[in-house]
């Protein structure tokens, strides 16, 4: 049996373990939370280097990849400066290819109607397959990056601003340290109503799961969300603010969506190369297994 782990910063209440099959191999897949604790975190990927198939960064990327750009994130590549024996994943993978689909896999379950609308995508950069989906469906969006990466409430309204956005300010946000960068631990779990305007303008609110509840409104009625990384208890939050479909970018295993840093180690680790997989490989491997973004109805 392959084994692959996600190390997260992330609360240690969310963990989960699953054993389930791709290409006729069984594979165990286990989230492990650090509630924040950076120190914990790199122990833990320093004692499982050789002793597992594959390894996921969770609560952070190894960098901020748009497209045939990326910039190194410092702080994230720290807590694997030990690893040098099992491959390392961040997810990126993924979100360049299974995440493109998601537009598509909106039209196909919710009608033609979702071809075109306003979506709102709390950090555009961190999913920027995800970004490309929407505008090349000719979406109006509307990006958060500056709101939820700096605090800054200013919105940007085009691909091509939040190109040169991330174009000038990765290369200096990629430097900052974890806590400023990403919600870890407790705050996780915190929800501070922000930036209601925009939640409200959209037909469609997408981006990582964290951010979206980070300053998501008391009512959402009727709005869509498109994410990952979903526990039964963030599909609870989201039905009580009246959010009617919640799509998952990675399919639900025993009752919640695992984060595309999960689900890219673990085809890495069927794959056994002993190295990360291209995106030619991981595409071709999702076209085979089917794997398509997944629609629940709340």
């Amino acid at each position: 049996m392959k084994r692959a782990i996600s190390i997260s910063l992330g609360a240690s209440d969310r963990d989960k373990a699953v054993e389930i099959e791709l290409f006729g191999e069984k594979v165990s897949i286990e989230r492990r939370g650090t509630d924040g604790d950076i120190a914990r975190a790199t122990a833990l990927f320093t004692e499982l280097d050789g002793q597992v198939d594959c390894l996921g960064v969770g609560g952070i990327d190894l960098w901020v990849d748009m497209g045939e750009r990326r910039y190194n994130i410092s702080a994230a590549h720290k807590l694997i400066q030990n690893v040098k024996k099992t491959p390392v994943v961040d997810g990126s993978g993924l979100k360049n290819t299974l995440e493109r689909q998601v537009v598509d896999a909106l039209i196909a379950g919710l009608g033609p109607q979702y071809s075109q609308g306003k979506v709102f995508i709390t950090v555009g950069v961190d999913r920027y397959g995800m970004t490309l989906s929407f505008a090349d469906h000719g979406y109006q969006a509307t990006y958060g990056d500056l709101m939820f990466a700096v605090g800054i409430p200013i919105a940007v309204h085009s691909l091509k601003s939040l190109n040169i956005l991330g174009r000038l300010l990765a290369p200096i946000i990629t430097k900052l340290p974890i806590s400023v960068l990403y919600p870890t631990g407790e705050k996780q779990d915190q929800i501070v109503p922000k930036f209601s305007k925009w939640y409200q303008w959209a037909d469609v609110i997408a981006g990582d799961c964290h951010y979206i509840r980070r300053h998501m409104p008391d009512n959402l009625q009727g709005k869509v969300i498109v994410t990952n990384t979903t526990t039964g208890k963030d599909m609870e939050l989201f039905r009580q603010r009246g959010i009617s479909h919640v799509v998952t970018s990675t399919p639900m295993l025993d009752g919640r969506s695992f984060g595309t840093n999960m689900m890219e180690a673990a085809l890495t680790a069927v794959a056994a190369k002993g190295r990360p997989l291209t995106r030619a490989e991981l595409s071709e491997m999702i076209a085979e297994l089917d794997m398509k973004p997944t629609i629940h109805k709340l």
